[in-house]
């Protein structure tokens, strides 16, 4: 029994994806084994000059120094005379006669669930994923995050996941040849989820296979089998079992696993339970490596070997991306055909209203607008439980993002309060001053220019420590991929040559040493009134720029100027485009703080904006439409 597909017999997809502490494989058979025979006394009857002579048959690589230089214990086991580590092999004896007074003292099984003591365990793809999930997971339950996300939100989407994908929980597994596979599934109980909606059931759904084993059940199940062609055939070209087949698999509708979506499958769980973590959260969470993701590999026990085709699978040369990890989670859920999601309503951390005051509260901006984003949320209907839930069984399968539209509100409150054309907002900012020259005891007028000095020189600082962050990153693993077992020692060599250049480098750079990883928080910026070096502009007014009539407030300005009066048509990759040169300056740089914080390009938060303005001015954008058609039949 080999593998994955002895995962379903030993119980290795238990609740809370536990990765199995000990081998999977059966004892090895009695003819396999080896006697180790010793003299009396436990000494060694044979002569130095035959040990070397029968050491010099070893050819295998010291694990340690990967020197093939061998001698023989007094116990008959095989040491380097090298680095002298002393392996689990010993010499075998066909027959003990030739050798007088001898008695066999023990049996050597080797190390269990290994081919030999360099190849490590036979293990699949899909056990590798599961581990980077497991990891993750542990990650957001150190992060304050519920335990039931792990033990049953992502359990049953990545049990959901093998079964769809046929790699496990199915009556025809993949990578399986001879015999038809016996999986008894009428021992395997339903999926059960820890909160409702529940996962849907029909009686001709295949999903009524999937569920969680009882450990009553372990004694029933049978193993599958896998050719020893197949086995002999990725051995050399991967660690892993199936990695040459996995990276060849190419069907029709099929969402194959890879680290980025790993992402994705902790979103969608995070989404399921309404965690207050955003995605642009999750990513930066990853960004700070509290969050396994580049190099979640190193993670894996010693024993799972990786090279050849893993490098590809497992292995990351880059940082997560938004909008990729966006739309990943989306084709996830829709292979997977995920119910409608728990609702998103006023009380939950992923509603506008939440998520607006959160935001301001960062980007250290009066408290007042709160009232005027709640506004904005209501009239465009973004608020709404039914925009806002995740259903991906719709037609058009398609989630808000939550933290792209909180931001988004917020630019179009301030493009409302300030026009934001390089003009009135320093007009404003005048009237502002002078007002708090005289009235030092009142509460202050908002300044958008003091605010604006303040923010960009915090902003620019922080970004430049992200920068040098970054330009600092080691992306080399300190368990190096080779592509293959010969490339080991090549491999090593060359990761210790990496280290000891890079020690050498910083001791001539910078002698202090380099700062440790810091602990998590929702916030990067933090504003209080006690802090006498920066102004806290939360408890400021905004009474400079709304004026009363009757018993509602109006904004002195009275224009607008549309981020877009134009949308690309509905084939087209993105909503509309953005060149800064077309826009104020400080439409710019109100842009590029907000896309900081969520770690986006500049052009996915406009494209929101348009989006937002487009539902609040739906009779100016109409107005537009009628005279840009008027005008094509002119022509």
């Amino acid at each position: 029994m080999r593998g994955f597909a002895a995962a379903q017999a030993h119980g290795i997809l238990s609740p809370g994806l536990a990765f199995p502490a000990g081998g999977l494989l059966p004892p090895l058979p009695e003819a396999a084994l080896a006697t180790r025979v010793t003299g009396p006394g436990g000494g060694n009857c044979r002569g130095a000059a035959m040990d070397l002579e029968e050491a010099e048959e070893f050819k295998e690589r010291c694990t340690q120094c990967e020197a093939v230089s061998w001698g023989l214990t007094d116990e008959g086991k095989y040491y380097c005379t090298s680095c002298h580590n002393v392996t689990e092999r010993s010499k075998e004896v066909i027959n003990s006669d030739i050798i007088p007074n001898a008695q066999i003292k023990a049996l050597n099984r080797g190390l269990k669930r290994k081919n030999n003591s360099e190849k490590g365990w036979d293990w699949y793809v899909c056990e590798g994923f599961q581990h980077i999930l497991y990891q993750q997971a542990e990650a957001l339950k150190n992060l304050g995050v519920g335990p039931e996300l792990k033990n049953d939100v992502l359990h049953n989407f990545w049990k959901r996941y093998l079964q769809k994908s046929k790699q496990a929980y199915c009556k025809n597994p993949v990578y399986t040849t001879g015999r038809k596979p016996t999986v008894l599934e009428d021992n395997l109980s339903h999926s059960d989820w820890a909160s409702e909606p529940e996962l849907p059931s029909d009686v001709n759904s295949p999903f009524l296979e999937s569920g969680m084993e009882s450990q009553s059940d372990v004694h029933t199940r049978k193993s599958l089998r896998i050719s020893k062609a197949l086995q002999s055939e990725t051995s050399v070209c991967s660690g892993s079992l199936d990695g040459v087949e996995y990276s060849q698999r190419k069907e029709k509708g099929l969402v194959k696993m890879t680290v980025p979506q790993t992402l994705a499958f902790c979103y969608l769980s995070l989404l399921w339970q309404r965690e207050a973590i955003t995605l642009s959260d999750l990513l930066r969470f990853v960004e700070e490596d509290h969050i396994p993701y580049i190099n979640a590999f190193q993670h894996f026990p010693e024993q799972m070997k990786l090279y050849g085709r893993d490098r590809g699978i497992f292995g990351t040369e880059s940082w997560p991306n938004y909008d990729d990890i966006y739309k990943k989670t989306i084709e996830v859920a829709t292979f997977l055909d995920l119910p409608r999601f728990p609702d998103i309503t006023e009380d939950c951390y992923l509603h506008p209203n939440i998520l607006c005051m959160k935001y301001l509260m960062e980007v250290n901006l009066p408290d007042e607008m709160h009232s005027l984003t709640c506004h904005v949320v209501k009239m465009t209907g973004m608020g709404e439980a039914d925009f806002l839930t995740f259903d991906p069984i719709a037609k058009v399968a398609k989630t808000v993002k939550y933290d792209v539209q909180a931001v988004a509100v917020i630019v179009v409150v301030l493009k409302l309060l300030f026009l934001l054309d390089d003009n009135l907002e320093w007009s404003l900012s005048n009237l502002a001053e002078k007002h708090n020259e005289k009235n030092k005891k009142d509460k202050p007028w908002f300044n958008f220019r003091k605010w604006y000095q303040i923010m960009k020189k915090a902003f620019d600082e922080k970004k430049q420590n992200w920068e040098e962050a970054r330009a600092k990153y080691l992306w080399k693993s300190e368990k190096p991929l080779y592509y293959s077992y010969v490339d080991k020692p090549v491999a090593y060599k060359k990761r210790e040559m990496v280290v000891n250049l890079q020690k050498q480098f910083s001791t001539l750079v910078d002698s202090t040493p380099t700062a440790g990883k810091k602990s998590p928080s929702s916030f990067q910026f933090n504003w209080t009134e006690e802090d006498t070096e920066r102004t806290c502009f939360h408890g400021h007014s905004l009474q400079g720029v709304l004026k009363e009539k009757g018993q509602s407030l109006l904004t002195k300005n009275s224009l607008y100027w549309l981020s877009t009066q134009k949308f690309c048509r509905c084939y087209c990759t993105h909503v509309t485009t953005y060149e800064e040169s077309n826009y104020s300056l400080s439409y710019q740089f109100i842009l590029n703080l907000f896309s900081f914080l969520l770690r986006i390009k500049a052009s996915l938060l406009h494209e929101e904006v348009s989006l937002v303005e487009k539902e609040l001015f739906k009779k100016k954008y109409s107005v537009t439409k009628k005279k840009s058609k008027s005008k094509k039949r002119r022509r």
